[in-house]
């Protein structure tokens, strides 16, 4: 089948509390997600980019009402993304993208380049320790003055490499870190705070618009009414 063909997918109905345990370890591979986590999202995304969707099977969890059976036998750690593959479960988004990249078919999303790759390394860090965490902050305060200088950075690094629009030049694994948070605070900081992220960075809004041109990232977005309504619990 056509990866043009693959790419467009029925959203299945998540497994809850009443749901039976998958045949585990049974030879399939696995990716269980939460169809509203960004950090699962992440995963979904690299299996998109790579056509993998005949090999890893998409396996959704409700979350508020998870089976008991996800934490016990699947993940100890009771979250998603988790990769069931070859035997043993692998977990945390920034490890599983890699993962996914290294050990499947399908084009590499890293280059090999070693100035790119140190720093896409750099950018990977800063993600989850300081773009995300700075973002969440600000909700309480004034996210136009206190997210300025994450969202600088992100517009400075995309400047780095000139042969292309993505984050290392050439898409990769940044690209696909950053693009379910920065979808997500586009929307929340837009709609609730009046805040245009893009304003004054028109590398940043040339990068949303181009990474808003892939199915491979268009199918698995969050409905953004439930993104704005999600994060006003952290205002």
């Amino acid at each position: 089948m056509a990866l043009s063909q693959l790419l467009v997918e029925d959203r299945q109905v998540p497994l809850n509390a009443t749901s039976e345990l998958p045949a585990l370890f049974d030879g399939t591979t696995r990716l269980y997600i939460s169809y509203t986590c960004p950090f699962a999202q992440r995963v979904w995304i690299t299996r998109n980019l790579k056509g993998l969707q005949e090999k890893i099977k998409l396996v959704p969890i409700d979350l508020p009402n998870k089976p008991a059976w996800f934490k016990e036998k699947v993940n100890p750690a009771n979250k998603v993304p988790a990769l069931e593959h070859n035997g043993k479960i692998i977990g945390e988004s920034l490890d599983l993208i890699k993962y996914v990249d290294i050990n499947f078919d399908g084009p590499s999303l890293y280059p090999l380049d070693p100035e790119k790759r140190d720093f896409g390394e750099d950018m990977l860090k800063y993600v989850d320790t300081t773009f995300i965490k700075n973002v969440f902050a600000s909700f309480k305060g004034d996210p136009a003055k206190d997210t300025a200088s994450v969202f600088d950075h992100l517009e400075n690094a995309l400047k780095k490499f000139d042969d292309g629009p993505f984050f290392l030049g050439e898409l990769s694994l940044v690209d696909v870190a950053y693009i379910p948070f920065v979808q997500r605070f586009q929307v929340f900081l837009g709609e609730v705070f009046k805040y245009d992220i893009t304003a004054g960075r028109p590398k940043l809004a040339a990068w949303i618009e181009e990474m808003s041109k892939m199915v491979a990232y268009t199918q698995t977005k969050t409905d953004s009414e439930y993104v704005i309504n999600f994060f006003k619990g952290f205002m």
